[in-house]
């Protein structure tokens, strides 16, 4: 059969397209994509995007890395934030780096990592109070923030320089996703163009300063920078400074709002699933007693890892992974021009009925038996490309998970469902909710 143009996604308006759906209602937008085709088109004002969501199509873009590549205007925008770092580079610059970033998770590394979640959660849960709201997307990604700071720059960042770096990262993750779909937000004098643009030359001023700081003291600290200032690639040669902050936002990025998502939508599923909680608080109770979790307890927490694996297939972070086609090329069928954009959608690949039954469900046991289908499930992204910080992400958010539910019983503050937040990360939105003492006295 020839090669055909993809169909056009129906409800598209002159000149926007479907960009108010994607502005507004994304998530219920994309899901009714797939009955139109495989790859489908929409249309973001005057651009055309390919979106695919079958395992085979997503598996195709994803280890192409001769026909589909990191290039074109939405990767210059997401440079522009994260550097070329190991998630945004170029396939070309992509192996130098991964070899350069892959020591720092080793799996030796691990456990000494562990002790900064373990002490970053149970800082966060002395502050919760019986019955006082809380904000628990915000409190997740204080923690993760905290976490990644802790991790990538050991003890040598003040405390408001930490919080000013949390702030800035706030600020830019929620700035990116208008201006992937809307290039003209940069083109407008709003004070949110303002504020973007401010926070990210305190981002970058920020992460400069603290580079600085370590090459002049010239100190091991044992910490991710330390091991990022004494890598070398195959021919001797370190990181330039530029290449070095890039992989600093980049691993900030990963380590904080990556695993935030993932915890704080754990904690929202288990709230409104009273046997899913059940099993959880049965499981931490009898692991940890009541004391927080540490790196020795993850293999007796196989329920708390469970809850954490399905909240991350109903909700991936990396919710959408796109590429642009470096030549005229065929997918499933269909032509697409050189420069395409295609959009690899991972929110649709893990709610396939075919993959996985009552894909809307949450069902954490799906994941007790074999784990699930081959190419359905990629939270962490997939091939060459797969996030090298997938072990340690998992560990925090079940560290975390487990700390909270031997501690405190959440409930929604407020009534009707969470809307998502598409950022970089698909996020919850905020939701407010009211810790329940499970213990007599505070987590230490």
């Amino acid at each position: 059969m020839p090669a055909t143009r993809p169909a056009l996604a129906p409800g598209g308006l002159p000149l926007l397209g479907h960009l108010p759906a994607l502005l507004s209602r994304p998530l219920a937008f994309l899901d009714t994509l797939p009955a139109h085709g495989d790859p489908v088109r929409i249309r973001v004002g005057p651009r055309e995007m390919y979106v695919v969501s079958g395992p085979e199509t997503v598996r195709r873009v994803l280890t192409d890395r001769t026909g589909y590549d990191r290039t074109g205007p939405l990767y210059a925008k997401i440079r522009a934030f994260l550097g070329n770092g190991l998630a945004s580079c170029p396939h070309a610059d992509h192996p130098r780096l991964r070899r350069i970033v892959q020591p720092a998770f080793r799996p030796a590394l691990l456990p000494h990592y562990a002790e900064a979640m373990t002490e970053g959660t149970t800082a966060l849960l002395a502050q919760w109070r019986e019955g006082r709201v809380v904000d628990v997307t915000r409190e997740a990604f204080r923690l993760t923030t905290a976490v990644a700071v802790r991790t990538l720059f050991s003890a040598g960042l003040r405390p408001r320089a930490a919080e000013e770096l949390r702030a800035a990262l706030d600020v830019l993750l929620r700035g990116i996703y208008l201006r992937v779909v809307l290039p003209a937000a940069d083109l407008l004098p709003t004070p949110g163009r303002r504020r973007y643009r401010r926070a990210l030359a305190d981002w970058h001023a920020g992460v400069a300063a603290i580079i600085a700081d370590y090459r002049a003291r010239g100190i091991d600290r044992g910490d991710l920078l330390s091991l990022l200032l004494a890598a070398r690639d195959e021919d001797g040669r370190p990181l330039a400074e530029r290449e070095l902050a890039d992989q600093v936002a980049t691993l900030v990025l990963a380590g904080a709002e990556t695993t935030s998502a993932a915890l704080a939508w754990s904690l929202r599923l288990v709230a409104e699933h009273p046997e899913a909680e059940r099993k959880l608080h049965a499981e931490v109770d009898a692991v940890l007693a009541g004391r927080p979790a540490r790196w020795e307890d993850l293999p007796h927490l196989p329920y708390t890892a469970r809850v954490i694996d399905e909240a991350l297939r109903l909700y991936p972070p990396a919710w959408a992974v796109s590429r642009t086609t470096t030549r005229p090329t065929e997918l499933a069928g269909a032509r697409l021009p050189a420069g395409a954009l295609v959009v690899c959608c991972l929110y649709l690949l893990q709610r396939r009925p075919e993959l996985f039954p009552r894909p809307g469900a949450f069902d954490p046991d799906r994941f007790a038996d074999g784990g699930p289908p081959r190419g359905g499930y990629l939270p962490f992204g997939f091939g060459a490309t797969k996030c090298p910080g997938d072990r340690f992400g998992l560990a925090e958010a079940v560290l975390a998970l487990a700390t909270v539910a031997g501690r405190w019983r959440l409930r929604p503050a407020a009534p009707g469902p969470v809307r998502p937040v598409p950022r970089i990360v698909l996020s919850p939105g905020p939701q407010p909710m009211l810790p329940q003492s499970r213990l007599g006295g505070p987590v230490g």
